[in-house]
């Protein structure tokens, strides 16, 4: 007699994709201090998951408390250790000041003063959260890594692969291109999937978190108030010299008190007024001391030179020549037709079907598959 062969069951996963029991599951939580990191935590804890929440001290303490409207400041420590007061599981403040500094804060000095327009948060997010802190939460014998971020790790045919967030005024796929296949295995972003962020509010009102209400950070840390400039004088002395504003035939229409107070693109605080068309800085001439201004077409730009490329792709990047993605150029703008050609392993150009104005050397150039969610990973632009 034949006995009836019965498939055997299919193993439950989590939430957080473990084939256990949430409690035997455990996850280290990066708290900001923030609505979003708060409501990570407190929606794990609250589903059963072993959290632990770690908060990092990236800058002067005492310069923390008085600053508001940043991540990661004084204030944030406090309010991270609440809601893990709250929700009953532990946390811990790592004080990575001198890491910060090394890997995000003099670097940011040093391409500026090289005329660049750098963006500090995504070196933060690349070499200091999911670099140190996520080997901290493998020391800590965790499953995995949760943040706030709002984009989206979904499994693929090929393993997990990057997605833009459910809510594109939200996404922060542009700070979070340099994450690579290795991190991203071990990473989660629980906010992604949501609507909006008064979605992520209305579950911190359910969770009875005081941080319910809290703005959001707007400054980079440790710049006050958006100042650059004040910034990278107190990094580097006499970084600040004097020198010609030239127009684009070397023509001199004035004169600056630094090249660290323009960036490409500006338009006011020229200091060249009278002239009959508005002047835009086209150029940022570090070695001769100049600030390069023009009309505004002057600012198209196609071809954009790229470095450091990390790329997400199922296929190695050098695999194909050239490929038809959209790329993104600045956070603030949407991603456009481009064309992505590979001239090395880890460099590459664009080629942008529709020019884009003050495309800066420094900035992120960010890739995007055309026709759907998927993010490609990016690279930085460098000078042609």
């Amino acid at each position: 007699m034949s006995v009836a062969s019965h498939p055997a069951p299919q193993t439950k996963l989590n939430s957080l994709g473990f084939a256990k029991p949430e409690s035997e599951t455990r996850v280290v939580v990066a708290m900001s201090g923030g609505v979003d990191s708060s409501v990570v935590a407190a929606m794990l804890a609250e589903e059963g998951y072993d959290v632990i929440g770690v908060t990092l001290q990236l800058y002067d303490h005492g310069a923390a408390l008085a600053k508001s409207g940043a991540c990661c400041a004084g204030i944030d420590i406090h309010d991270a250790r609440r809601v893990a007061e709250e929700m009953g599981f532990p946390h811990y403040v790592l004080d990575y000041e001198n890491i910060f500094k090394d890997a995000v804060i003099d670097e940011f000095a040093d391409s500026y003063l090289g005329g660049a327009t750098p963006v500090p948060c995504i070196r933060c997010n690349e070499r200091v959260k999911f670099k140190d802190l996520l080997a901290t939460a493998r020391d800590l014998d965790a499953d995995c890594m949760a943040t706030g971020h709002y984009i989206q790790r979904m499994m693929g045919a090929e393993g997990p692969e990057l997605h833009s967030a459910a809510d594109a005024n939200r996404d922060q796929s542009y700070f979070l291109f340099s994450t690579t296949p290795e991190q991203l295995e071990y990473l989660r972003f629980p906010l992604g999937h949501l609507p909006s962020k008064d979605a992520t509010r209305a579950l911190a009102e359910k969770y009875g978190l005081k941080v319910a209400n809290k703005p959001d950070s707007q400054d980079i840390c440790f710049v006050p108030n958006g100042d650059y400039a004040a910034v990278i004088e107190k990094l580097r002395p006499g970084a600040a010299e004097p020198g010609e504003i030239v127009d684009m035939n070397g023509n001199v229409l004035g004169e600056h008190t630094g090249v660290i107070h323009y960036t490409i693109g500006q338009r006011r605080g020229l200091g060249i007024g009278g002239l009959a068309d508005p002047l835009y800085v086209v150029k940022l001439d570090v070695d001769n001391k100049r600030v390069v201004v023009g009309p505004k077409e002057a600012l198209a730009t196609r071809i954009v030179p790229l470095a450091e490329i990390n790329w997400l792709g199922d296929e190695p990047f050098e695999a194909t020549p050239e490929r038809r993605i959209a790329v993104r150029v600045r956070s603030t703008r949407a991603p456009r037709e481009a064309i992505l050609r590979s001239t090395g392993p880890t460099t590459g150009e664009v080629e942008l079907l529709t020019p884009e104005e003050g495309v800066s050397p420094g900035q992120a150039c960010v890739f995007y598959d055309p026709e759907g969610s998927r993010i490609f990973g990016g690279g930085w632009i460098v000078k042609g």
